[in-house]
C-alpha cells in the first residue's frame, strides 16, 4: 500500500509550524552561547584611573534617606492597632450587651442603637475637631477648635503631629477616638428606657464638646490638671468619673421609669449582660495596656495589673454581696468584673501588683454600695447604675493611686510624697465632678428646650423598640 508522507493541508501546515518551532528555538541558544563565549575571552580595554568616592559623598544620601523615611517601631504598631481594636470591641458588642441585657425586653434594641450610633457620633466629631481640641496649644482647658480640624496637615506617612512621636499620626488618633466614643455611650445606660432618641444624639453630641474635650485636655492635653501632676494613667477622671456623674445628672433630669420603686423592673437577660462583661474584660486590656502607648514594660504592667484588679474586685463584690444578701449573683460577679477595671483605669501603669489587688478589692465591694445604699440615699433611677459602678469605682481608683504610685508600697514613682499626691488626686476628682455636673446640666437643659427630653407616657409603656425604631427584639 502507498502512503504519502505530509498529506493534506493540515499535515503540511503542522509541517511548517513544527519549523518555525525548531528556528526559533534554535535563533535563541545560538547567540546565548556567543554572548557567554564573548565573556570567557574579552577584548583587552585599557586601564582608566578611577577616583574614590568621599566617604561624606556616599554617606550623605543614606542619611538623607534614613532622616526622610519614619523610625517606627513595628512591635508598638502592632501592639497599638490591636489595642485600638480591643476597645472597639468594648463598646460593640461588649457595652451595648452589657447594657442591652440590663433593660428590659421591649427596650433593648433602643439600647443597642444608642449606643452604636452615639459612638459613631462622636467618632466622626472627633476627627472634625475632638482631636485638635484636645492635643494642640491652647489655654488650661481648651486647644484649638481648628488647628488640627479634619486632620489638617496629616499624611499617612505623618508623624510628630501627636504626643507619641513613635507613631503613626493616625494611628494615635485612631486609638483616641475609641476613648471619646465609649465615654460618651456609657452615660446612655443611666437614661434607658425612656429618653428620645434624637435627644440622646444631641446630647452627646453637646457633651463630647463640652465636658470630654475639655477634661480630656486639661489631664492629657497639658491642661491645669495635668500640670498640677494629677495621675490618671487611662481614665479615671476623663472616662469613667465623667461619664458617671454625667449619668447620675441625666438621670435626673430624665425622671424615672414609669412604675420605678412600684413593681420590679428586671433585667431581661442577664446572660446578655455577663457576655458583655466578659467582652468588657478583653477589650480593657487595649484600653489600659494600650494607653502605654508600647509594647513595652510599662504594657506589661497595666496588662498584669488589670488581670489582678478585676480578679480582686469580682471577689469582693461576691463576698460583699454573699454576706448581705445571702447569695451571690451572677449579675453581681460580672458587675464587680467592671467595677474592678474601672478602678484600676487610672493607676494601672503605675502602681504594682499588689497595689491593683487592693483598688480591685476596694473598688468591687464600694461598689456594691454605689449600686444600693448610696444610689437608695440618691433617690435616682439610674437605669444600669452608671453613677455607683463608673463613678464610685472611678473615685475609688483616682484617689489609690496617689497611695500605691509611691515605690515604696510596689509603685514605679521613687520620688512620690503619697500625702501630696492623695490631695492633687483628690482635688482632680472634685474637679472632674464639678466640671461634668454644671456642662451636663446646662446641655441637658438646652437639648429639652430644643427637642424635649422624655418619650411619651404611651410610648414608654410600649416600649422604644417599637415606638422609636419600629422594630423588636422578640417576636411572640
Amino acid at each position: 500500500m502507498k502512503i504519502r508522507l505530509f498529506a493534506g493541508w493540515q499535515a503540511r501546515f503542522h509541517l511548517v509550524c513544527l519549523l518555525m518551532l525548531l528556528s526559533a528555538l534554535a535563533m535563541g541558544a545560538f547567540p546565548g552561547n556567543a554572548h557567554a563565549q564573548a565573556q570567557v575571552t574579552p577584548v583587552p580595554t585599557e586601564d582608566v584611573a578611577v577616583e574614590p568616592l568621599a566617604a561624606e559623598a556616599v554617606a550623605e544620601p543614606v542619611a538623607e534617606a534614613a532622616a526622610a523615611a519614619p523610625a517606627f517601631d513595628h512591635g508598638d504598631v502592632a501592639w497599638m492597632l490591636t489595642s485600638t481594636l480591643l476597645v472597639l470591641l468594648m463598646v460593640v458588642p461588649g457595652l451595648a450587651l452589657f447594657y442591652g441585657g440590663l433593660v428590659r425586653s421591649k427596650n433593648v434594641l433602643s439600647v443597642l442603637s444608642q449606643i452604636l450610633v452615639v459612638f459613631s457620633l462622636v467618632v466622626i466629631l472627633w476627627v472634625a475637631y475632638g482631636y485638635s481640641a484636645v492635643f494642640s496649644t491652647g489655654n488650661q482647658f481648651f486647644g484649638s477648635f481648628t488647628q488640627f480640624a479634619f486632620l489638617k496637615g496629616f499624611t499617612p506617612d505623618s508623624v510628630g503631629n501627636t504626643p507619641i512621636a513613635g507613631l503613626p499620626d493616625y494611628l494615635f488618633v485612631a486609638f483616641q477616638s475609641t476613648f471619646a466614643g465609649i465615654t460618651t455611650a456609657l452615660i446612655v445606660g443611666a437614661f434607658a428606657e425612656r429618653i428620645k432618641f434624637k435627644a440622646v444624639l444631641l446630647f452627646s453630641a453637646l457633651w463630647f464638646t463640652f465636658s470630654y474635650i475639655p477634661m480630656a485636655h486639661i489631664v492629657w492635653g497639658g491642661g491645669y490638671l495635668g500640670e498640677m501632676g494629677a495621675i490618671d494613667f487611662a481614665g479615671g477622671t476623663v472616662v469613667h468619673i465623667n461619664a458617671g456623674v454625667a449619668g447620675l445628672v441625666g438621670a435626673y433630669f430624665v425622671g424615672k421609669r414609669i412604675g420605678y420603686g412600684q413593681t420590679a423592673l428586671k433585667p431581661h437577660n442577664v446572660v446578655f449582660t455577663y457576655i458583655g462583661a466578659m467582652l468588657l474584660w478583653v477589650g480593657w486590656f487595649g484600653f489600659n495596656a494600650g494607653s502605654a502607648a508600647a509594647a513595652d514594660t510599662v504594657a506589661s504592667l497595666a496588662f498584669l495589673n488589670t488581670i489582678l484588679a478585676t480578679a480582686a474586685a469580682v471577689l469582693g463584690w461576691t463576698l460583699v454581696e454573699a454576706i448581705t444578701k445571702g447569695k451571690p449573683s451572677a449579675l453581681g460577679a460580672a458587675s464587680g468584673a467592671v467595677a474592678g477595671l474601672v478602678g484600676i483605669t487610672p493607676a494601672c501603669g503605675t502602681v504594682g501588683p499588689m497595689g491593683a489587688l487592693v483598688i480591685g478589692l476596694a473598688a468591687g465591694a464600694l461598689c456594691v454600695w454605689g449600686v444600693t445604699g448610696l444610689k437608695r440615699l440618691l433617690k435616682v433611677d439610674d437605669t444600669a447604675d452608671v453613677f455607683g459602678v463608673h463613678g464610685i469605682g472611678g473615685i475609688v481608683g483616682a484617689i489609690l493611686t496617689g497611695v500605691f504610685s509611691a515605690e515604696s508600697l510596689g509603685g514605679t514613682n521613687a520620688d512620690l510624697d503619697i500625702g501630696h499626691q492623695v490631695w492633687v488626686q483628690f482635688v482632680s476628682v472634685a474637679f472632674t465632678i464639678v466640671w461634668c455636673a454644671v456642662a451636663t446640666a446646662l446641655i441637658l437643659l438646652v437639648v429639652k428646650v430644643v427637642v424635649g427630653l422624655r418619650v411619651t407616657e404611651e410610648a414608654e409603656r410600649t416600649g422604644l423598640d417599637v415606638t422609636s425604631h419600629g422594630e423588636s427584639a422578640y417576636e411572640v
